[in-house]
């Protein structure tokens, strides 16, 4: 079994044995302000995290753009958020993250119809799969999890920057601390394992974050960049690997996981919704669930890998992910100058 499987099920064991920290923070989606008259877009909003997510923002009144790339699925995820909150006001636009043509196309839609976005939660991702290349030659997770949403930041920026106490949201993952950026071999073109591939996206995600919120800063604009995990919680992330990989054992086995260790993905989805909506918010904030291991329980505020907070790997990835992506942040409006 992969190390990362055994670090997932040992922390559950420690849990099915009674042994807890307390929670600092008792905060849940009914604590969220009200939100009317602001604007999020949820990316991978049409199920799991980000289906609750966009749920409770739609509840307490903002509305919600779910960003995912099969319709049907969109319209399933709308029926029922409105279905639980019959006033919600919510709609689906296309978004494939391992495509910059797609990301593209949906900043320029959202643009056309939209003049504030309060929050962009960069949600959606793929874990541990096997070694696939998006649309435009990335490795997949890689692509996915980081690029993806480094170019849908770029391209909403002028739209982030144009609506007061505007934030960005980045999910990442507690594996992330067993990720390293491998600037030699970012495409793992040389070499591949899944678990590496994703350790390695998710702190991209979190490298991302800081440098954006390093730059927002520097920059004077009122831009928040923060970040969330969703600790252990039951989505259907943890078998799409197992699943592409025909490993039905190992599906069974993430199952047999969810439902003895995991919370749900509305406990989950906690951390996000606190990093998008909740007061008091800043830049370079990254929450957590608070109970062991950061993998149960309320949001808090939490610490990541040392490695997240290196500086020169944070701005080495910034210009690769520009150069890859054709995205250049300091080109996107007099505004929203972000240059070094």
């Amino acid at each position: 079994m992969p190390r990362a499987t055994l670090w997932f099920f040992g922390l559950g064991t420690l849990v099915a044995r009674g042994v807890e920290m307390s929670e600092s923070v008792h905060w849940s989606a009914a604590d969220l302000p009200d939100l009317a008259g602001k604007v999020f877009v949820v990316t991978g909003g049409n199920s799991g995290l980000g289906l609750e997510t966009a749920r409770e923002l739609a509840r307490k009144g903002g509305h919600v753009v779910i960003a995912c790339r099969d319709a049907a699925k969109a319209a399933a995820a709308l029926s029922q958020i409105r279905a639980s909150a019959p006033a919600a006001s919510c709609e689906a636009l296309e978004l494939d993250l391992a495509s910059l043509a797609s990301v593209r196309a949906f900043a320029e839609a959202f643009g056309g119809r939209y003049r504030r976005l309060d929050a962009l939660c960069n949600n959606a991702g793929v874990m541990a799969l096997p070694y696939r290349r998006t649309k435009d030659g990335f490795e997949m997770q890689f692509g996915t999890n980081h690029l993806g949403h480094f170019a849908l930041t770029g391209r909403l920026l002028d739209v982030l920057c144009a609506t007061p106490g505007a934030r960005v949201v980045n999910v990442s993952s507690t594996m992330h601390r067993m990720g390293r950026i491998r600037f030699d071999d970012l495409q793992s073109e040389r070499s591949y394992g899944r678990w590496r591939a994703y350790g390695q996206s998710k702190l991209a995600n979190l490298l991302f974050t800081y440098e954006l919120a390093r730059r927002a800063e520097k920059a004077g604009l009122g831009l928040v960049s923060a970040a969330a995990h969703p600790g252990y919680a039951a989505t259907n992330l943890q078998t799409a690997g197992p699943r592409m990989k025909g490993s039905a054992w190992m599906e069974r086995l993430w199952l047999l996981g969810n439902r003895l260790f995991a919370q749900t993905p509305a406990m989950g989805a906690l951390p996000i919704l606190y990093a998008a909506a909740a007061p008091g918010v800043r830049g370079g904030d990254y929450f957590g669930p608070s109970r062991v291991g950061e993998m149960w329980g309320s949001p808090k505020k939490v610490r990541s890998s040392s490695r997240s907070y290196d500086l020169e790997a944070a701005v080495h990835l910034w210009q690769v992910s520009q150069d890859l992506t054709g995205v250049d942040f300091a080109r996107l409006g007099e505004e929203a100058r972000l240059s070094c």
